[in-house]
């Protein structure tokens, strides 16, 4: 005699029948132990047997490496209560109607989808991709649940192109939760103000009142737009896109004096100067002695480069300081004075943006909040889209980033 071990199948009010090996296939038939259905005429009750249906085949959770299915033939009542006495067929909860599939295999199937694609899937788990496709629809949210929400916390927006080199954005919308848990609130077809003020305007009023702060780039569309449909909620541009915007001025006067210098410096003069646009991008407490050296050789070579320098890492020392929104204000007006008492042009630009985003560049300084959380979750998008060749369809594209940013959460069995 074979070893035998008995599996509990976890499957509600059935007993089981018989089962059947086939090679892998494992085939358990059950019935039902409900003695009544529900009539979708009256919504009442009924008890009177009438017939069995066909039987049907439902894939299950795999035993022991075998392919196993649920056989059933669901169980039909007849309504006395009703004209013409219809008849019903017996509904169980753990299948759904016309799914190939138990729940439990369906959960399984989406525990596998996290970090991977439907065809990967589709070889592990011996389906087909259309199965796959069609437990995704049938388990994965396609937009947001408010209901499952007690607060928002800070709110981030940032867009993401779905095709690269296009200008085919898409605006993901993400909430992170007083205990840094990352939410997924909203997949947005383009930047425009008036989507993202609809947007806004779906988020129930009670969970309007618990944004903490919205964190956003330095774009209209989203300010107007938050300001319009959350006026409580503080808007604070991303420290780190403010970074990007003045390290970027004093790179271009770099490129611009490094190729004045190449015209007039010999050759050999010229090469030492060669690669150093990493030590000047660099942190300078990082920078190794040969580096140090470099720097000071080129600002030697041009004196305007160096009050550049300086004056760059004397606003970002402001932003690493911990201070109040009013002193890091004072902070930000003093160092534009010293930019214009330096005679640069290169931060001109900059200094404009300064004046027209200041309130909203210096709640920073409120609860020293970036969107970090914003950016770390975009590079998640990006590696879905090459994951997955591409994701164009906006349901689907929620349903993915909601399977790997919050799958674990839903679909490891308790």
């Amino acid at each position: 005699m074979p070893a035998l071990i008995e599996v509990p199948l976890d499957l509600p009010h059935v007993r089981v029948l018989h089962t059947s090996l086939d090679g892998r296939d494992l085939t358990v038939t059950v019935e039902s132990t409900l003695e009544s259905a529900t009539c979708p005429n009256c919504g009442e009750q009924t008890s009177e047997l009438h017939s069995y249906g066909e039987p049907i085949r439902l894939r299950h959770l795999p035993v022991f490496g075998l392919r196993t299915r649920i056989e059933l033939r669901p169980k039909r009542f007849i309504c006395r209560r009703c004209p013409n006495t219809p008849t019903t067929t017996q509904q169980l909860s753990w299948y759904e109607p016309r799914s190939p599939h138990t729940k439990a295999f369906d959960d399984w199937l989406m525990l596998n989808l996290i970090n991977s694609t439907e065809a990967d899937v589709a070889r592990k788990c011996e389906v087909s991709e259309e199965e796959i496709l069609g437990a995704l629809r049938r388990m994965a949210p396609a937009r947001v649940d408010w209901k499952s929400f007690t607060s928002l916390g800070v709110m981030g927006l940032d867009e993401i192109a779905l095709k690269k080199g296009h200008d085919d954005f898409v605006v993901i919308v993400t909430s992170q939760q007083e205990d840094q848990e990352l939410r997924l609130l909203g997949v947005l077809p383009d930047r425009k103000k008036e989507t993202v003020k609809a947007f806004l305007e779906t988020i129930p009023k009670r969970l309007r009142a618990t944004i903490t702060a919205v964190c956003i780039d330095m774009y209209d569309g989203y300010a107007n737009a938050v300001e319009e449909v959350t006026p409580g909620a503080p808007l604070v541009v991303d420290r780190f896109h403010v970074a990007k915007a003045y390290r970027g001025c004093a790179d271009k006067l770099r490129i611009r004096e490094q190729r004045a210098l190449k015209q007039i410096l010999e050759e050999d003069a010229y090469s030492a100067l060669k690669g150093v646009m990493w030590p000047f991008r660099a942190k300078p407490e990082n920078l190794k002695e040969e580096q140090k050296e470099q720097l000071e050789l080129l600002f030697e070579c041009s004196p305007e480069l160096k009050k550049a320098y300086k004056l760059r890492e004397a606003l970002t020392a402001i932003f690493d300081e911990r201070q109040t929104k009013e002193e890091g204000g004072q902070a930000l007006r003093q160092w534009q004075e010293d930019v214009r008492q330096s005679g640069l042009q290169c931060f001109d630009s900059f200094l404009v943006t300064l004046d027209n985003w200041f309130e909203q560049i210096t709640n920073y300084f409120l609860n020293r909040q970036t969107s970090g959380f914003v950016e770390g979750f975009n590079h998640k998008v990006k590696v879905l889209k090459r994951r997955c060749y591409g994701i164009f369809n906006l349901g689907h594209l929620f349903q993915r980033l909601f399977l790997d940013l919050e799958g674990y959460g839903h679909y490891v069995p308790e």
